[in-house]
């Protein structure tokens, strides 16, 4: 592969990633993906001597660290609300959101009628997440749903729902089943997978 190839193919990776970023539904993910194949793209512009193209893309990676700074040192306050398993507000979330929990959990698990326990976390008034489940009497949460809000999917939500989950008398989450694609997040947060499920002490 000669050096001008590399330069094209390394143009089109540029412009690949700033289509994908638009598919992002976090805003983080979007800036972070979208910051990087405009660098590419600048570069590649530069060194084709497309100056228009190259000061457009310049410009987008500003705007986008400037914008992501912002979100990374916002100050998320959250809010920790006692749902009620058939509370209307609830089932309301749960439709409007349905089609993207669905990526996440098998729909049978997207029930009220499953769950003794809810909480809806919000952010400044605004709802930002959910967790349904049944508690047990010795302080276990069986989940079936533990889902965010896409523009708040950073784990800042979960975070901070897992540490005031005990002044609940929660001790110990479990997931069972497959995870599928939620199971990055369980990672993440800290469950340990065996047996078919995934638990976590708080």
């Amino acid at each position: 592969m000669n050096i001008s190839m590399a330069i094209e193919i390394a143009g089109y990776i540029g412009s690949v990633l700033v289509v994908v970023s638009m598919l992002m539904s976090s805003v983080i993910k979007l800036r972070i993906i979208n910051t990087t194949g405009s660098s590419i793209s600048a570069i590649y512009a530069l060194i084709i001597h497309s100056y228009p193209l190259a000061l457009m893309n310049i410009c987008l990676v500003v705007i986008n660290i400037y914008n992501l700074s912002k979100l990374l040192k916002s100050d998320k306050h959250f809010d920790l609300i006692d749902g009620n398993t058939d509370d209307k507000f609830l089932e309301h979330f749960i439709d409007y959101y349905k089609d993207d929990m669905i990526n996440f959990f098998p729909e049978k698990n997207i029930d009220t009628s499953i769950a003794n326990t809810a909480y809806i976390v919000s952010c400044k008034t605004v709802p930002a997440g959910i967790l349904l489940g049944k508690m047990d009497g010795d302080g276990t949460l069986n989940i079936a749903v533990d889902y965010t809000t896409p523009v708040y999917r950073d784990c800042s939500v979960g975070s901070f729902l897992y540490s005031k989950l005990p002044e609940k008398g929660v001790k110990k989450l479990v997931y069972s089943g497959e995870a599928g694609a939620h199971e990055a997040y369980l990672q993440k947060m800290g469950f340990k997978s065996g047996n078919g499920k995934y638990v976590k002490y708080l």
